[in-house]
């Protein structure tokens, strides 16, 4: 326990998604395999991207990194869920707690602004194409890349240092498999009021301006799209198709958990489910299905 914010909690209890000893197993099998595919299949993207040359373009780069990102998300907590429910130790402590909340808001939150740069991605090559190269230059890429980064890291630590200054003086169970300011924040023995709407206007607001530009930016390209129809047009359509899937598995369940103080409404953690495990697991199969450059990429990588 931190003294310096005055909190006597020490530890939280993770309930987990159900109290119900007969479902542990279930839930074990679910989570692990969740995670074997998320592992498996994200490292196929990075290695099948990374052998081969054709798939240098800009986009498949930023994919590869979205790979990165997934397995970094999912390991922030699902390993910690599957150790308790094997050894049924539910306890996190006060720092691990906190830790896992700071990365997975770090992680999440640089996921959404990658999102938001892949919509620019497909903007350029379908609205702007004879710019394409110019705008979407290696150099810019990685910039851009590294902008998420420090993007997530500057909101994870407004984050974490909000929550550090609460006082945990009392009820110490956590709702959730996984520690996240909506249940972590209604233990605090204080009034929240402020806190909450500073953390609804961060995270909240994150969610919803991420999707609201990636919204306008496939809206532009699909406008683009019947004015001009052709094979390659058709292409871009469905690879930008396949990107609306994934970013509606995480975005609409983070904007319902975020863009309102914690106190209005109960938040449901099997919602939280869509965005910490769904989504993840889905990425791969969206992008690799849709992708017959990455399919023929990946066939040649396994005949080698």
């Amino acid at each position: 326990m931190a003294q310096d914010n005055f909190s006597q909690v020490t530890e939280f209890i993770l309930l987990g998604l159900s109290d119900t000893q007969e479902l542990q197993l279930l839930f074990f099998t679910f989570f692990l395999l969740a995670y074997s595919m998320v592992l498996l299949g994200n490292l196929l993207i990075i290695v099948t991207v990374r052998t081969d040359p054709k798939l240098s373009s800009p986009m498949y780069f930023l994919l590869c990194n979205l790979s990165f990102i997934d397995i970094c998300y999912t390991s922030v907590t699902i390993p910690r869920v599957l150790v308790a429910l094997l050894s049924g130790h539910k306890a996190i402590a006060f720092e691990g707690c906190m830790a896992q909340l700071f990365f997975l808001h770090f992680v999440g939150s640089s996921e959404m602004f990658l999102l938001t740069v892949m919509a620019f991605d497909r903007y350029t090559a379908i609205c702007r194409p004879l710019h394409y190269t110019a705008i979407m230059a290696r150099g810019v890429c990685w910039a851009l890349v590294a902008a998420c980064w420090v993007g997530g890291f500057i909101h994870s630590i407004v984050q974490t240092v909000l929550m550090l200054q609460l006082p945990f003086c009392g009820p110490n169970t956590i709702h959730s498999y996984f520690c996240d300011v909506p249940p972590v924040i209604r233990l605090a023995c204080t009034n929240t009021t402020l806190t909450e709407w500073l953390m609804a206007s961060n995270s909240g607001l994150i969610s919803l301006g991420c999707f609201l530009v990636l919204v306008t930016s496939y809206a532009l390209i699909l406008a683009k799209v019947r004015a001009h129809v052709s094979q390659g047009h058709r292409k871009a359509l469905s690879t930008c198709a396949s990107h609306v899937m994934a970013v509606t598995l995480l975005f609409m369940p983070c904007i319902f958990t975020y863009l309102r103080p914690a106190g209005t409404l109960p938040t449901s953690k099997y919602v939280c489910v869509i965005y910490t495990i769904f989504s993840p697991v889905m990425n791969p199969l969206i992008y690799t299905l849709r992708s017959s450059e990455m399919k023929e990429s990946m066939w040649r990588l396994w005949k080698r």
